[in-house]
């Protein structure tokens, strides 16, 4: 993929944003078979024929598509939660892409974004870690690809890995907040969206046709890593057709200290993180036609895990995830809608936990999601969306560890955002109205689990603003009121959470949660210098808590916990900045940041748990022509403000660096990287994984570690 191409996508996305992703090569339950999904293909044809569309195989593209040099710079754009496409968001937002993602790309999306300020890590071990934003972690956090849902178990239970991996993303945005409002209640604390070009926002080519891709090759020493992918894109003004595949395989993770491992055949190495080694794959099809009035498109993707789960010596799990997406932009409609966006994905998701060889309890769930998107004619001065989204998913889990009945969870919703521009800056008003069903079938194997079914009706609002103070400088305020559906574990669940150490029961009594959040910031630029720091605060009348009953269970000898409602506030700070030092034939940035989260149980007057503590940031940033290097030093304060009998961390300081080559040859630019983590060896833990708790000591921060590779893009 060319740098033009890249910038231009990125420039357009927000009016085009959409799914791209995954269903298997081998699909065990074709689209067509999903009563949903044939509905849609149906309405998009319809669609297509109602409004007119001109047939795809015009002569004449539109002079938007054809006129652009490759030398255009546009700027990035970010997607998630900006269907108008403006340039400055009011909720706070961070993107990563290029060579910003690549260097700090890991073997988890958890890790991956863990640093930006305001979101840390689960860190189940190297294989298992999902975003925490804001100190909120689970399903408080809308995990999106492509802006529609990831359909998974990953917030079921920390050791439930998220079935993405880095090395196959083009960009991550992470929004902070209450402007994911649009997302629905499981996006309260915030959205992280994986976006990919697996079915195409814009052509890449004239007429004429060509060919570009992209390949990936590392080797990691910390965890004897090897990572493979490649890209491959053809196409016309007309047509797109991408085809990718990846390959990670990683041993036991080094540590800056020896564990003992009591699994056969346990590591080699002492100082190695037990039963931490893993393999991923997947890969993807795309094809997009693009006409005058916009684009049509679909695409297929698996990914595939097998991975240790470091709680336990002996257990793995074996994931498969499968999707299809069907994608449909028009523009410049006639009536009442400028345009419209839809998107459809079938998702199978699968995973077996083994204890040894031995097959143990398997996790399925499978779900349809479809999501509509209507931008209006401007009212006035006032510009904006509405939109539909459907979800229908059905879960079940089998064996010993069953803590969570079957289940089936029906979602519909309708939302719209509406934006007053002004002489001073912007107004923004949203909403969504949701309708929430949450069925339990029991399990036909477990007699404890009883059906019964819940039905919900959560509605939310946001008012935001943005004013440009002076020069460079903007405020921003954002208030909003937000509910949320007990999900189906937190109503249902009756078993034994080896993840948590806990035997866990659900209440099917639980009503909406609900919170009201208020988010202000401020941020200054002037040319390569900038400043911004943002304030939050969110209060919760009933906050779902997984909290101790003082009891033990009489045949598993776990200790009982209870989903119980609480009054909950969290509130924090998060800064960040740049100062350009030199600015020349060489550059030199010296890079700032910090962030703080303060998370209590109002009814108990206890600390929340797993919060990360106080962290601060530097990094020093050179450049000169195709030379580049960076380091980065980040701090981590002591964790003691913790529950009574939980265990509190200690403080460290985490040191890394990266140098990078670009070289170009011929059509080809080639990247030459080398990364350095934890150069200094430190022995760390993490205050926000469970295992800090549960298993005291098993699984550290990883320790030094040098990675190589390069980047090929043609």
């Amino acid at each position: 993929m060319t740098p033009y191409f890249k910038s231009r996508v990125l420039a357009r996305a927000p009016r085009i944003s959409r799914a791209a992703l995954r269903k298997s090569l081998a699909v065990k339950t074709p689209l067509a078979l999903s009563p949903l999904a044939l509905s849609l293909s149906l309405a998009l044809t319809s669609l297509v024929t109602l409004t007119g569309t001109p047939a795809f195989a015009q002569s004449a593209a539109p002079a938007a598509k054809t006129t652009a040099t490759p030398n255009r710079q546009l700027p990035e754009v970010t997607i998630t939660g900006n269907p108008l496409g403006t340039t400055d968001l009011i909720a706070p937002a961070e993107a990563y892409a290029g060579d910003a993602l690549l260097l700090r790309a890991q073997s988890t999306l958890g890790e991956t974004l863990d640093g930006t300020p305001g979101v840390s890590s689960s860190y189940f071990g190297p294989n298992a870690s999902r975003p925490i934003i804001r100190g909120q972690e689970g399903d408080r956090i809308r995990i999106l690809q492509n802006s529609g849902a990831s359909v998974d178990a990953s917030g079921l239970s920390h050791d439930h890995a998220v079935p993405a991996d880095p090395i196959s993303m083009e960009r991550i945005e992470v929004l902070r907040g209450p402007g994911a409002l649009l997302y629905g209640g499981s996006a309260v604390g915030g959205v992280v969206n994986v976006i990919d070009n697996r079915i195409a926002r814009e052509p890449q080519f004239d007429n004429t046709g060509g060919v570009s891709g992209k390949l990936h090759l590392g080797l990691s020493t910390g965890s004897q890593e090897r990572t493979g992918a490649v890209l491959l894109e053809t196409g016309t003004e007309r047509f797109a057709l991408h085809v990718d595949a990846f390959d990670r395989r990683s041993g036991d993770v080094v540590v800056p200290v020896a564990l003992d491992c009591s699994k056969p055949g346990a590591p080699t190495r002492a100082n190695a993180i037990c039963n931490s080694s893993a393999t991923s794959r997947g890969g993807a099809v795309g094809a997009a036609v693009f006409f005058d009035q916009g684009r049509i498109g679909a695409s297929l993707s698996t990914y595939q895990s097998n991975y240790g789960t470091v709680a336990e010596d002996e257990v793995t799990i074996n994931m498969r995830s499968d999707r299809a997406t069907v994608e449909l932009d028009l523009d410049a409609l006639p009536g009442p809608f400028k345009s419209l966006k839809a998107r459809i994905t079938r998702s199978d998701y699968q995973h077996t936990e083994f204890e040894g060889a031995e097959a143990g309890t398997v996790f399925k769930n499978a779900g349809n999601d479809l999501r509509l998107v209507a931008q209006h004619v401007d009212l006035g001065p006032v510009q904006g969306v509405v939109g539909l989204q459907l979800e229908d998913t059905r879960f079940s889990a089998d064996g010993e560890e069953a803590f969570a009945p079957y289940s089936r969870t029906q979602q519909s919703a309708v939302f719209a955002l509406e934006e007053l521009p002004t002489a001073w800056g912007r107004l923004s008003l949203g909403l969504r109205l949701e309708s929430v069903d949450v069925e339990s079938m029991g399990n036909p194997l477990v007699d404890r689990f009883v059906p019964g079914k819940r039905s919900f009706s959560p509605a939310s609002y946001a008012l935001g603003g943005l004013w440009n103070v002076a020069p460079g400088w903007k405020l921003t305020a954002h208030l909003a009121s937000s509910e949320r559906a007990p999900k189906d574990y937190e109503l249902f669940a009756d078993g034994p959470h080896i993840a948590t150490h806990a035997y866990e029961v659900g209440d099917s009594a639980l009503g909406l949660e609900r919170s009201s959040n208020l988010d202000v910031g401020v941020k200054w630029k002037q040319g390569a210098h900038s400043f911004g720091v943002s304030g939050f605060v969110n209060q919760y009348d009933n906050y779902l808590s997984l909290e101790s009953t003082g009891s033990r269970d009489s045949e598993s000898d776990l200790p009982v916990y209870a989903y119980t409602q609480v009054k909950a506030r969290f509130q924090g700070l998060e800064a960040s900045g740049n100062v350009r030092l030199l600015d020349g034939a060489q550059s030199l940035d010296l890079g700032l940041r910090a962030d703080l989260v303060r998370a209590d149980n109002a009814s108990t007057g206890q600390p929340l748990p797993r919060i990360a503590p106080v962290r601060l940031g530097a990094s020093l940033a050179w450049a000169q022509g195709p030379w580049s290097a960076k380091l980065d030093a980040n701090h981590v304060m002591a964790q003691e403000r913790v529950p009574v009998g939980d265990t509190s961390t200690g403080s460290a300081t985490l040191l890394n660096a990266s140098l990078s080559y670009h070289q170009t040859l011929q059509s080809a630019n080639l990247l030459w990287f080398a990364k350095l983590d934890n150069l200094s060896d430190t022995l760390a833990y993490s205050a926000s994984s469970i295992l800090t708790q549960t298993a005291p000591g098993k699984s550290p921060l990883p320790g030094r570690s040098l990675k190589l590779g390069v980047q090929v893009k043609f």
